[in-house]
């Protein structure tokens, strides 16, 4: 039941417009809230973002009243708490405030307050002749459900997927090579079935748009009046003698491959060969170097300098060193080759300048590609040179009627900085998740415009990386800000003099700020910044231009 209680250190509410300060609750360990006040009214909320609990106190805080997270860019209705931007799903406790007796408090139950998030009732009993099938059930799915639900729609929702449990944080997978799923879903059984949200294990094996119906490998067939396609990337592997036929060569894309690469692991003490020096390939390398010999393979000159730069690989490459991994760049690779004492297990990873890497086992970190093999026979879809799908801003699939696809399979317009409209592909969990939110209120509320959102990804290096906008027309300047040498540094990458894209590591939460920036056509210049602007000094307008 809800009660009062009085706030600690604030007899009253002196806060400025824009301010926000976070202040501890008075009978409630460990209980605390935000303060914050914009347009000349102060709300009381929960004090961390329901992500990852990043102390919301140094987040952004907009005069049309988001509240972003620091660290991944989560946002939030200051008026409401709901979610306005993934990854949050949980929407924060907003709280009555009050001034008495010479002191400031708030009302809401003890529970809530040290939950720091407010429970989603999402309960429904489908009903109606509309139903939503939902191909994957990755980070794309879960911003399509949690969005129809929010937004009234009351119909039945199938998601059909081929991994054996309900959608998870796949990031977590890379980072910290975690296997329980119990830790791992993004929302517990419950959920969907209160939500009426059907989920059915099985692989789609073609779609029928014509008669809108899905079929699958059991031979059953799931009819729909909205199609959402969010099925994802499939792991590349090289063509190359020996990784076909070897064992313990792995990729990484599920609970199963995670299994199977620390079952290789075991106690430790291995010696490891990681294919690719991006980011999948430098996060795998970095969680595996504790107890083993790690080596990273990657054709460029420094990692991940394709997307990054030579300059801020190098910090990359600095980071991961310390914690033992070693590096080959600019190395090909020319094949794998057996164990001396286990001929079906790899042995030797082989350079094309004749190097020789011992391997006890190998993961591959060469990318992904589109997961649309189910729909390379249909006639009634063309897919892009990548195995794509070509969508608008609405990530409806062009030349189909009712059909959306999102993340990793998604080609759509970018009109971040930049882009100018350009079609993109961004291999981003956040970017799925924001076009799946999106999708699902498109489809509950068809006269929705197109949400705007800043692509963000964020990674472990040895120290938290942020990165926010996308280079899809490339870059060709870089304005490093910071103390490099030290992990701690804002790079902003530049075409001409427009900042197209921002990466940070330890200078929370400029990127962030960058993002909502960037959304309102205000993001600092190439040339402003090389004299001096500090974007976190920048004010913003309540408009947004993206």
């Amino acid at each position: 039941m809800a009660q009062e209680y009085k706030l600690k250190d604030i007899s009253s509410l002196d806060l400025k417009n824009g301010e926000k300060r976070e202040v501890e609750v008075d009978g409630i360990e460990g209980g605390k809230v935000l303060l914050a006040k914009m347009n000349d009214k102060t709300h009381a909320m929960s004090a961390n973002c329901t992500h990852y609990g990043a102390p919301l106190k140094n987040g952004v805080l907009t005069p049309d009243g988001r509240l972003t997270c620091p660290w991944h860019g989560a946002c939030f209705n200051l008026a409401t708490g709901d979610v306005e931007d993934a990854p949050a799903l949980d929407p924060l406790a907003k709280f009555d405030i009050l001034e008495k007796n010479g002191g400031v408090y708030i009302k809401g139950e003890e529970a809530t307050i040290k939950a720091s998030r407010r429970s989603l009732n999402h309960k429904c009993s489908p009903q109606g002749p509309e139903k939503v099938v939902i191909v994957g059930g990755g980070s794309g799915t879960i911003g399509t459900i949690q969005a129809l639900r929010e937004n009234g729609y009351k119909s039945p929702i199938t998601i059909i997927s081929r991994e054996p449990y309900l959608p998870i944080d796949r990031t977590k997978l890379s980072k910290a090579l975690m296997k329980d799923v119990s830790k791992l879903l993004l929302r517990p059984e419950d959920y969907y079935t209160s939500a009426g949200i059907e989920k059915v294990t099985d692989e789609v094996t073609s779609v029928d748009f014509s008669k809108k119906a899905v079929s699958t490998k059991s031979g059953k067939s799931y009819p729909y009046t909205k199609l959402v396609l969010a099925s994802g990337g499939t792991p590349k592997k090289l063509p190359l003698p020996g990784f076909k036929d070897l064992n313990k060569i792995f990729v990484l894309r599920t609970i199963q491959d995670v299994e199977a690469i620390l079952s290789a692991v075991g106690d430790g003490k291995k010696k490891i060969v990681i294919i690719g020096s991006s980011f999948i390939g430098m996060e795998v390398g970095n969680t595996l170097s504790k107890e083993n010999d790690v080596t990273i393979v990657g054709m460029e000159k420094q990692p991940m300098e394709r997307v990054m730069g030579e300059e801020v690989g190098k910090i990359f490459r600095g980071l991961i060193e310390k914690n033992g991994v070693k590096f080959q760049m600019e190395a090909g690779v020319d094949k794998a080759t057996p164990s001396k004492s286990k001929s079906e297990d790899v042995g030797a990873i082989h350079l094309k300048d004749g190097t020789v890497l011992d391997a006890d086992l190998v993961v591959l970190g060469v990318g992904v590609a589109p997961a649309t093999e189910y729909l390379k026979e249909s006639g009634d879809v063309k897919l892009m040179k990548d195995g794509s799908l070509k969508c608008n801003e609405l990530f409806e699939v062009e030349g189909l009627k009712d059909v959306y696809a999102i993340g990793d399979i998604s080609t759509y317009p970018y009109h971040g900085p930049g882009g100018n409209g350009t079609l993109t592909r961004i291999e981003h969990w956040d970017v799925a998740q924001n076009a799946g939110r999106s999708v699902g209120l498109h489809i509950a509320q068809p006269t929705s415009k197109p949400k705007s959102f800043i692509p963000v990804f964020w990674s472990a290096l040895g120290s938290q990386l942020r990165y926010c906008g996308n280079t899809v027309n490339g870059w060709d300047d870089l304005v490093l800000k910071g103390q490099p040498d030290e992990g701690k540094f804002a790079a902003y990458y530049a075409k001409g003099d427009e900042v197209v894209a921002v990466a940070s590591m330890q200078m929370d939460p400029i990127m962030t700020k960058c993002a909502e920036l960037m959304r309102r056509g205000k993001m600092a210049s190439k040339s402003e910044l090389q004299n001096g602007v500090d974007p976190l000094e920048l004010s913003l307008p309540a408009e947004v231009k993206i």
